[in-house]
């Protein structure tokens, strides 16, 4: 882990508008799995969030899924109404498959390595998601992967410091931010759009992605001090 900035309890930067679980589901759009559970709804209760995921989710598509540093999905409202005005459809909390639908958030701006407070529980912001063919498929757009990949705002990957319980409603507090400035966004930015000039400043947070991850933006990195 790179060092952090220790801040402390703050104010509300911002809130929980629903806990969503899978509805799993079937069909062509589903790939290779035949299954997923990206369908999510919210819940009506307490949500129990460990090491190993969220209690009561499914996860089907392993290989790409269910890692301890994907063990949680935030996305945000604001986000929601974005693509629902694009689309031309009323997108609700757990469309886009997220198991925190947060407002006021900006979650995309987060800090990679930003520990967050939510219920009794801990959670540390590991990387973006990476949009795929089984979201395009769910949500029966075309060419939804790549318009995603351009906007650039996919919310957030989190691992799970403190196992605890969440609620909508609860607010969400930082408790500390990693002193090397790294967006969740510019990592995006670098690896999923090519912004080749961002690369000496994401090389910063190397030390705080997932091994797989890391690997995969060094290999970026290194590519752009080649061509410079």
């Amino acid at each position: 882990m790179g060092p952090f900035a220790e801040v402390g309890y703050v104010e509300p930067m911002s809130a929980v508008t629903s806990v969503n679980l899978a509805v799993v589901r079937t069909g062509e759009w589903t790939g290779r799995i035949g299954k997923s559970g990206i369908d999510k709804r919210p819940a009506d209760h307490p949500v129990r969030f460990t090491e190993t995921g969220v209690e009561g989710d499914a996860v089907c598509d392993t290989k790409h899924h269910g890692a301890w540093y994907q063990a949680a999905y935030a996305f945000d409202t604001e986000e929601l109404a974005h693509w629902s005005a694009e689309l031309g459809t009323e997108l609700a909390p757990g469309n886009a498959g997220e198991n925190l639908t947060l407002t006021g958030a900006d979650s995309t701006s987060a800090l990679v390595g930003e520990r967050w407070a939510i219920g009794d529980a801990v959670l540390r912001v590991t990387g973006p998601r990476q949009p795929c063919r089984v979201f395009a498929g769910f949500w029966d757009v075309p060419g939804l992967v790549k318009r995603f990949t351009a906007h650039g705002r996919t919310g957030v990957y989190l691992a799970v410091e403190q196992p605890g319980e969440i609620s909508a409603g609860d607010e969400i507090r930082v408790l500390s931010r990693p002193d090397h400035g790294v967006q969740v966004a510019e990592l995006f930015a670098l690896t999923l759009q090519g912004r080749a000039d961002l690369a000496e400043h994401v090389a910063g947070c190397l030390p705080d992605l997932p091994e797989k991850w890391r690997a995969t933006a060094a290999a970026r990195i290194e590519s752009a001090r080649l061509t410079a």
